[in-house]
């Protein structure tokens, strides 16, 4: 079973002395080979994105641009919040770890990397489903 401990921050490599270029690699300096990319942007400071827990996919979120928190929960009710401000910096989602993102500034723009392709039935949306081994 995953716990809240299996929840990490990554840093990326920089190269660059004035302008920088951020290099992420599959199964290298994230733990997992990249089968989707998506990102959000546009979201208020009041809106909550997430809201899930997924039995698959694994994640790395970044904040490219602008600044926002990720709660992170497990199945025994621990939780830790992160704050995502620099974009050379990942936070590593595993599976089954229930993710709230949130506090999104104004320009933000969250990168998430995906493990897997999307699959509407591998998500958890309820918390207490969650909490209670992820059964229907």
């Amino acid at each position: 079973m995953k716990t809240i401990n299996d929840v990490k921050m990554l840093s990326f490599p920089e190269f660059g002395d004035k302008d920088h270029l951020v290099v992420i690699e599959g199964d290298k300096n994230i733990p997992f080979s990249m089968k989707r990319v998506f990102y959000i942007y546009g979201a208020d400071k009041d809106d909550v994105r997430g809201k899930h827990a997924n039995r698959f996919s694994e994640f790395c979120l970044i904040n490219v641009c602008g600044t926002s928190k990720v709660r992170a929960a497990d199945q025994m009710g621990n939780e830790k919040v992160f704050v995502l401000d620099r974009p050379n910096v990942g936070l590593y989602i595993p599976t089954m770890i229930w993710k709230d993102m949130y506090d999104f500034s104004s320009d933000s723009v969250l990168l998430v990397l995906s493990s897997e392709h999307y699959n509407a039935n591998e998500y958890i949306n309820n918390f207490d489903e969650f909490v209670s081994g992820g059964q229907k």
